[in-house]
Parts: C-alpha cells; sequence; structure tokens
C-alpha cells in the first residue's frame, strides 16, 4: 500500500513537470511571436515614416556593461536582466534613441517660433557671388590705379610743362654790368634757359657761360619763383691796353682775354702794355705775368701806372705817375707780400728817401735804388 501511494506521487509530480514545461515552452513562444510581430510592425512604421519626409530614427541597442553602470530599481535591474538574457528579443520602442527630426526642426525654428526653410547651399550661385566679388576687386585696383596715374600726370604737367612755373625772358634781372661787359651779352646767356619750367632751369649751366665772357670774374643765377630768375655778375675793368705801335688799344682782362668795349668805353688810367701783336701778346709768359700783377693791384696804384715793361717772365716791370716811382715786381708769385712791401716803403719817406726803385722780386730781401 504504501509503494503504490509512493508510485502514484511520482507520478503525479512527473506530470506536473511535464506541464510545466509545457506551459513554459507555450509561454515562451507567444513572446518570440509578440517580439516578432512588434519588429516587423516597428519596421513598417520607420520605413512610412522616411517615405513620407516626417523624419529620420536611428535606433541603437544599449550594451549590457552600460545598462549595469545605469542606476536602477531591483525589479528594473530583474526585468533588464531577464531582457538582457542571451537568445532573447528587446523592445527597440523602449530604447533611447537620437531624435534627428527633434534636432531638425529646432534648428528651422526662427526666433518668433515660426517655421523657417532650411538655409541651402547653393555652388553656383556661390561661384557666381565670388565671381562678382573678383570682378570688383579688379575693377576698384584699375580705378584706385588710373586714379593714382592721373593724379601723377597731372602733377608732372603742372610742375614741367604748365607756364605755372615757366621761366619767362621779361622776368630775368641783370645786375653788374658796365661798358666793357655788356648787359645785352649777359641777358642772351640767361634767355637761354627761358621757356623752361624754373624746376629744370639750370643756374650752373648759366653760371659757367657766364664767366667765360671776358672781364666776368664772378657770376650767380638764382631762381625766383614763381617764373622768373635773377643774375649777378662781377664785371672788371681792362687788366691793361695791348698796343701794337701805333695802332688802336686792346682791351684784356687778368686771364688774357680781349674785352670788348661798350660805347666807346675810355681807356684813360688803363696801363698799356707795348706787344708785337695782339695775338703773340696774349700768349707770351711775360705778358700773362704782368696782366696778374696789374689786375691785383689796388685801384688807387692801377690808375697811377703809365707804363709796363715785359721783358721776361722774371722782370715784370710798372712806371708810376710818369718814372716818379719804379717798382720790379719779378714774377706774380708772393703778390701780396710784395705788394705790402711796396706799400710800406714808398708811403715811408724815411724809407724811400731821395731814391726812385724798389725791387721786390725778393720780398724778404727789397732792393731800394
Amino acid at each position: 500500500m504504501p509503494s503504490r501511494s509512493a508510485s502514484a506521487r511520482r507520478s503525479a509530480g512527473a506530470g506536473v513537470q511535464a506541464i510545466n514545461r509545457k506551459s513554459s515552452f507555450v509561454e515562451s513562444s507567444q513572446r518570440s511571436g509578440a517580439a516578432r510581430h512588434d519588429g516587423n510592425t516597428l519596421s513598417k512604421e520607420v520605413g512610412n515614416a522616411k517615405s513620407s519626409g516626417r523624419g529620420l530614427f536611428k535606433f541603437r541597442r544599449k550594451h549590457d556593461s552600460h545598462e549595469e553602470r545605469q542606476p536602477r530599481s531591483v525589479s528594473g535591474m530583474q526585468t533588464d536582466a531577464a531582457k538582457a538574457t542571451s537568445g532573447a528579443f528587446v523592445d527597440a520602442r523602449k530604447l533611447a534613441d537620437d531624435d534627428v527630426l527633434d534636432r531638425t526642426l529646432q534648428e528651422t525654428t526662427g526666433a518668433l517660433g515660426i517655421m523657417s526653410r532650411p538655409k541651402v547651399v547653393d555652388f553656383n550661385a556661390r561661384l557666381k557671388e565670388k565671381r562678382k566679388a573678383g570682378l570688383r576687386s579688379i575693377v576698384s585696383h584699375v580705378a584706385i590705379t588710373v586714379v593714382s596715374l592721373g593724379v601723377v600726370i597731372g602733377l608732372v604737367w603742372l610742375l614741367f610743362f604748365s607756364p605755372v612755373l615757366r621761366l619767362e625772358a621779361a622776368n630775368i634781372s641783370i645786375s653788374g654790368a658796365n661798358e666793357w661787359v655788356s648787359e645785352q651779352q649777359i641777358r642772351d646767356i640767361a634767355q637761354q634757359q627761358a621757356g623752361k619750367s624754373l624746376l629744370v632751369v639750370s643756374t650752373n649751366d648759366v653760371t659757367t657761360k657766364l664767366k667765360d665772357i671776358p672781364g666776368v670774374t664772378q657770376a650767380e643765377a638764382k631762381r625766383k619763383f614763381p617764373q622768373g630768375m635773377e643774375v649777378t655778375v662781377t664785371a672788371q675793368k681792362p687788366a691793361a691796353m695791348l698796343k701794337v705801335g701805333d695802332s688802336a688799344l686792346t682791351a684784356v682782362d687778368s686771364q688774357a682775354r680781349v674785352l670788348n668795349s661798350v660805347n666807346g668805353a675810355s681807356a684813360e688810367g688803363i696801363p698799356v702794355i707795348e706787344v708785337e701783336s695782339v695775338d703773340s701778346g696774349l700768349q707770351n709768359r711775360a705778358v700773362k705775368e704782368a696782366l696778374k700783377i696789374l689786375s691785383a693791384l689796388p685801384e688807387s696804384m692801377r690808375s697811377s701806372v703809365t707804363a709796363v715793361k715785359a721783358q721776361t717772365q722774371d722782370s715784370i716791370t710798372t712806371e708810376l705817375n710818369g718814372g716818379d716811382r719804379i717798382i720790379v715786381w719779378g714774377d706774380s708769385s708772393e703778390l701780396k707780400l710784395k705788394m705790402a712791401v711796396v706799400d710800406k716803403i714808398i708811403n715811408d719817406p724815411t724809407k724811400i728817401g731821395d731814391k726812385h726803385q724798389v725791387d721786390v722780386s725778393a720780398p724778404y730781401r727789397p732792393i731800394i735804388k
């Protein structure tokens, strides 16, 4: 009797276990079918959302390690653990998603909450804008260059070609001419610069040409803005008159250049040197030394010279007041010292006494005869 009860109990337990296993299998099959049905439904919804343009959804599955780090309740952990069982289905609707549609709506919503159209980059339009900007830059650069060139050309014309700074012949002033140096001769040289801009007028050229005029020892030319020029010369009287026999006298300066008289200038008070011919006299070394000495004498002494002898270049002799005093100069070396010695001797009666000749060819040892 006891054995029959035990076997009955074992048979009943085995039946219960079989029923439980069958229930678990059925329940698992139902869950799998439901999950497959939900997945198919969700796939259809996503496809419909894509085709209708309402947005784009992204789905991602959470990893077990990430889920373990999230704080959950005990029941939630048990549920997730059950779901994370290998081979189990996961409900994608309960996963966190990156809502692209919502972000897109936020980016295209204006300040007043009004939907605005997203900005679309049109590369052709951008290319056209870039070309227009480049064209504008080129046009502006060309315009600036043209304006700058025009300003430079205008400035060059104003300074060098316009009548604003043009030297006018009527505005050339001349001073310093005398009866031996013609003012017209000086003006002819200065007027060669007329018609030019004062900025390019060569005053050095004018000065050089004026100094080449016989009798001119100094010359200076200055610009006088806006349209004038001032010329100043220092013209000397003839250093001597060259006399050939009984012919007319020829005036020469200290550089042995022939002077042209102006309006019949007087030769009174100018020393006279007798020569064989004017040309040979101008080339003679003794005559050139005599002209240097005569041109250096003070006007008071030059006016008293009545005769000049130039036999050799070391024996230049002058007669004062018709032979009252005879000065032997030798050559033109140390001329300032020689003139100082002569002036001291002839103006000091205690030195000259009744003698008439003073030889200063050796100025440190003058000889009085």
